[in-house]
C-alpha cells in the first residue's frame, strides 16, 4: 500500500493571498523571513487580510536562510506564549520550513529535535494549530510538502525533516509574489524544482499517481526557466506553478542522492553555505550519470529526455541528451558547473577533501537516499563528492 498526501486546499492564481480572510480561527502567528514580504507590501496585505476574518495576529520575524534549530526553538516559545489556532508561513522555503518545526515543538514541548529527524516520525498534529503556507519562491514547494530542512550550526548538519503530518492545510500559490524574486534566486529556486521532478520521477516509490506531475512540471521547468530568469512575468507566473507540481510529486514519491549530497554539503564549509537549488543544480548531471548504470532509471531518464522534445535512438542516447541539456540550462542560468567554481572558489579544497568521508557517510545516512535508484557505497558516494567538485566525468 501507498499513500499520496496533499493540502486540503490549495488556492492559485493572482490575488489568492486574499484567501487568507476567509480562515476560520482567533490566533494567527504569522512567521516571516528576513524583511523582502514587508518590503513588497506582502505582510501588510496578509496581516490585513487575517484582521478582516476577525483574528489576532502575532508576527515572528526574521527567520534566515537555512533556518536553524535555535530559531524553531524560539519561535516555538511564542507560539506557546500566543497560543494561536493557526500557524501561517509566508515568504521563501526558509520560514515555511521552519514554521513547519516550529508546529510540532508547539503543540509537543517536550518533544526533542533528536526525535524528528527519524523519518516519518513526527507526533500527530492539529491538536492546537492548522498550518497555511504561501511561498514567495519558486522552488521549494514546502507550501504542498510533507519535508522540511533544518540546520544544526552546532554540527554544520542539515536535517531533511519528513512526515505527512507536516504537510500544510492550506497552500496560497499567488503568483504575484514570486515576481519579486532577483535573477539568481530565479535560477537556483527553478534548478531546485527542476530537480525535484526529476528525482521523482526515478525514485523507487514513483506511482501512476506521482508520474504525471513530475512529467509535466519538467516539461514546464524547461520551457519557462530560462524565459523566467530573463524577466518574463508570465513565465515566471508559470514557473510558480511547475515547482508546486514538482512538490506534490516528489512529497510522495520522495527524492534521490542529489538532494542528499546537496543537504550535507549545504553547511559543512567554513568558507560558506552551498546555496541549496544550486547545489542541486551542479550535481544532478553527475547524479544522473550515475544512476543510469540501473536500467530501470536509464529508461526512466530516457523518457524525460523525449517527453521534453531531446532525441536519441537508445537509453544511453537520451540520457547523454538530458545530462547535456540540463548542463546548457546551467549555463544559461549563470550556475557554475562544479563546487570548486561556486561563488569564486569559497569552499577550499582542502578541507573540502579532509571532510569526505565524514560528508560521504552523512550524506548516504540521508533521509532521501533510501528512495534512490542505486544505493552509494561510501567509496563510491565519495567519488561521486569528488566529481561534484572538480567537475570530473562519472564511470562508476
Amino acid at each position: 500500500m501507498a499513500r499520496f498526501t496533499l493540502p486540503r486546499d490549495l488556492y492559485h492564481g493572482k490575488g489568492s493571498l486574499e484567501e487568507l480572510k476567509n480562515l476560520e480561527g482567533k490566533k494567527a502567528i504569522l512567521v516571516v523571513g528576513g524583511g523582502s514580504m514587508k518590503r513588497f507590501g506582502f505582510l501588510d496585505k496578509a496581516v490585513g487580510y487575517l484582521k478582516e476574518a476577525g483574528m489576532e495576529v502575532e508576527l515572528f520575524e526574521n527567520v534566515e536562510p537555512d533556518p536553524s534549530v535555535d530559531t524553531v526553538m524560539r519561535g516555538a516559545e511564542k507560539m506557546r506564549e500566543f497560543e494561536p489556532d493557526w500557524i501561517i508561513s509566508m515568504g521563501g522555503g526558509s520560514p515555511i520550513d521552519a514554521a513547519k518545526a516550529m508546529w510540532a515543538f508547539y503543540e509537543y514541548p517536550e518533544t526533542t529535535f533528536e526525535d524528528l529527524i527519524t523519518p516519518f516520525n513526527f507526533p500527530t498534529l492539529r491538536t492546537k494549530a492548522k498550518f497555511c503556507a504561501i511561498p514567495s519562491t519558486s522552488g521549494t514547494a514546502t507550501e504542498v510538502t510533507a519535508f522540511s530542512v533544518i540546520t544544526d550550526y552546532k554540527k554544520g548538519i542539515k536535517y531533511p525533516l519528513a512526515d505527512f503530518n507536516i504537510t500544510p492545510d492550506v497552500a496560497i500559490v499567488d503568483p504575484e509574489l514570486a515576481e519579486k524574486m532577483p535573477k539568481k534566486l530565479t535560477a537556483h529556486t527553478g534548478m531546485d524544482a527542476m530537480t525535484h521532478a526529476i528525482e521523482a520521477y526515478v525514485s523507487t516509490l514513483h506511482c501512476d499517481y506521482t508520474d504525471p506531475l513530475a512529467l509535466h512540471a519538467i516539461k514546464m521547468i524547461h520551457n519557462d526557466l530560462k524565459a523566467s530568469f530573463d524577466g518574463d512575468m508570465e513565465a515566471r507566473d508559470r514557473m510558480h506553478n511547475a515547482q508546486c507540481l514538482a512538490g506534490m510529486a516528489f512529497s510522495n514519491a520522495l527524492l534521490g542522492i542529489v538532494h542528499s549530497m546537496a543537504h550535507k554539503t549545504g553547511a559543512a564549509y567554513s568558507g560558506g553555505h552551498i546555496v541549496h537549488g544550486c547545489a542541486n543544480a551542479m550535481y544532478l548531471p553527475k547524479v544522473i550519470k550515475y544512476n543510469a548504470k540501473n536500467s530501470e532509471a536509464a529508461k526512466r531518464y530516457g523518457e524525460i529526455a523525449l517527453f521534453i522534445g531531446l532525441k536519441g535512438s537508445s537509453d544511453e542516447e537520451l540520457v547523454d541528451a538530458l545530462i547535456s541539456e540540463i548542463k546548457s540550462m546551467n549555463v544559461s542560468l549563470e550556475i557554475p558547473s562544479c563546487i570548486k567554481e561556486y561563488e569564486g572558489g569559497i569552499i577550499d579544497e582542502k578541507e573540502f577533501m579532509d571532510k569526505l568521508p565524514e560528508v560521504a557517510k552523512l550524506a548516504i545516512s540521508d533521509a532521501c537516499t533510501g528512495s534512490n535508484p542505486r544505493i552509494p557505497t561510501p567509496e563510491e558516494m565519495e567519488k561521486l563528492l569528488k566529481a561534484c567538485f572538480y567537475d570530473e566525468e562519472i564511470d562508476f
